[in-house]
């Protein structure tokens, strides 16, 4: 009997644990993809600036504007703020990302979390600049010159020690970069939504509910500060390491990342990725006008904004993991798929699928957002999503080794213009052009032949026997919210209403309830269920616009 006990127990105990093992993955990939949209928040601003921050650097090149423009003193004057405004938001980016990160990783009372945040952020490097501070580790005893007349030690050295440490709204502290707005975003949304309904006694209640979210993020990020004054000198060395040997990698390496970068692109956790290369050392380290720069994305705008010519050489070392990779196949490559769907599509859904293919390929060849077309392949052909991921790869590959030099984030015609045309010959632009022209033909006829010798149901090629279906894809948004909120099983049904750049995200009640089939009618790309709650629903660039009609429609006040 006993043994027959022990059994049962060994049995129900394995099952337990596979269960908890199940629900542990399911919170950790919506926490990861939360925080990835969470991250997208400032890239939005960010690569705006950029637009104008390139803009702003190519009239300001006599090489493209002419001595007689550079000697307009009104005008000369208007770019220079507009470099100065744009180089202020790139140095600020730790805060904006706390704030980001304190926004997104919250449900409800978000001006709250976004307060909080900011404060969170500058308690946090307060408590790590008193404690530096009381060990005698100051702006000046860091300082290359200081440090090599007071130390004995040589200038690489000095310049090493140096680079730990920099400068955030006046307060020394560790050099984290935005790593430091992402811990103290994270730390501060964790407490908001812990503490933001807490109830006090009636003598101080003044200080509870939304109000003691501030007070408690006061009292408690000190701690986590004393924390990372600790541990980050080995996180920061780690970073360091991996980008040291990215670096020592060369085009392999850029390869790798491009195509991981794509394979990721169904779970949302490609953000993330990008976030780290653009924003930590793992993207690379420069030194421009005597400031240690890290993150790729970081040293291109700081190129940029710098009022002294920059190294080629240190841009294209930045550049490599950016938009030049982005554009042979987001402006040519994923164009040339759109027209093999639409060709390869039923003949009597060919007008339906025009519609959708134009939007699609439109989206992808101006802006870089790819979405709306690779989710029309990525889950019903493993083959077509493989290879999109390796022909990623390679166009990062090539263009590093062809020595092209674009910058910016999004990889649209935009960037090839801004970042590429205006700033002249030197960037190589014309390879990413030529690259992508084969890149079309490449994708037109791989898509096809894998198409119709596999029979893959891309849109306009699904099984006739999907009925209930019904497809109107109406440019009224009223009409599709409604729609939309009856797909997914009615009001009754939705209990959280967001968006990022390109999918509607909603947290329902229960996800067995949505009707993929009336769902994609609504003009959907692509539907991802991430867990038994959440729905994240690909509708492109006209998502936001999507996201408050739905909102209207359900009087939605979070």
């Amino acid at each position: 009997m006993y043994r027959n006990v022990e059994k049962i127990a060994i049995l129900y105990l394995s099952d337990y644990n596979k269960s908890i093992k199940k629900w542990r993955c399911f919170i950790l990939k919506g926490f990861l993809q939360r925080l990835g949209k969470s991250l997208m928040m400032p890239i939005s601003i960010i690569a705006a600036a950029g637009i104008f921050l390139g803009i702003a650097a190519a009239l300001q090149n006599p090489n493209i504007v002419g001595e007689s423009f550079m000697n307009m003193e009104f005008a000369q004057n208007v770019i220079g703020f507009i470099r100065k405004l744009a180089g202020a938001l790139f140095g600020n980016l730790p805060l904006l990302f706390a704030i980001s990160l304190a926004i997104g990783m919250v449900d409800d009372e978000k001006p709250t979390a976004a307060f909080s945040g900011a404060i969170g952020f500058l308690v946090f490097h307060v408590t790590i600049n008193y404690i530096l501070g009381l060990k005698g580790i100051t702006a000046e005893t860091t300082a290359v010159k200081y440090l090599m007349e007071n130390k004995s030690i040589d200038n690489i050295q000095a310049s090493f020690i140096n680079a730990q440490y920099e400068t955030v709204l006046g307060i020394f502290t560790y050099r984290m970069n935005v790593f430091g707005g992402v811990i103290s975003g994270l730390v501060v949304a964790m407490l908001h939504n812990k503490f933001y309904r807490i109830k006090l006694p009636d003598a101080i209640n003044f200080f509870g509910g939304r109000r003691f979210v501030p007070i408690i993020t006061t009292i408690c990020v000190p701690i986590v500060g004393l924390v990372f004054y600790f541990i980050w000198p080995v996180i920061g060395n780690v970073i360091f390491q991996i980008g040291g040997f990215i670096e020592k990698s060369g085009a392999f390496g850029t390869f790798v990342f491009g195509f991981i970068e794509r394979l990721l692109i169904p779970t949302g956790l490609h953000h993330i990725l990008n976030q780290t290369v653009r924003f930590t050392a793992v993207g690379g380290t420069a030194n421009i006008n005597g400031e240690q720069v890290v993150g790729a994305l970081n040293i291109f705008n700081t190129s940029l904004a710098s009022k002294t010519p920059v190294s080629l050489d240190v841009v294209r070392m930045s550049t490599r993991f950016l938009a030049q990779g982005k554009i042979p196949v987001m402006m040519f490559g994923l164009v040339g798929a759109a027209v093999a769907m639409y060709q390869t599509a039923n003949e009597k859904e060919k007008s339906r699928i025009k519609a959708l293919m134009i939007a699609g390929a439109s989206a992808s060849f101006v802006t870089g957002i790819t979405e709306p077309l690779e989710f029309s392949f990525i889950f019903v052909s493993p083959i077509l999503f493989v290879f999109h991921a390796f022909m990623t790869g390679l166009s990062f590959f090539l263009m590093q080794i062809l020595g092209v030099m674009i910058g910016n984030v999004q990889g649209g015609v935009i960037d090839l213009a801004v970042f590429g045309i205006l700033k002249g010959m030197d960037t190589h632009w014309y390879f990413a052009v030529i690259v992508g022209i084969i890149y079309f033909f490449v994708y037109y006829f791989f898509f096809k032949f894998i198409i119709l010798v596999r029979n893959i149901e891309t849109p306009g090629r699904e099984k006739e026997e999907v009925e209930g279906a019904r497809v109107v894809i109406s440019s009224d948004l009223n009409e599709t919210a409604e729609r939309i909120i009856e797909a997914v099983g009615g009001r009754e049904n939705i209990k959280v209403i967001d968006n990022c750049f390109t999918r509607l995200r909603l947290t329902l009640e229960d996800v067995g309830k949505v009707n993929d089939a009336d769902l994609k009618g609504t003009g959907a790309a692509g539907i991802v269920k991430p867990d038994k709650k959440n729905i994240q629903i690909i509708y492109g660039p006209k998502v936001e616009q999507i996201a408050n009609s739905v909102k209207t429609a359900m009087n939605y006040k979070k």
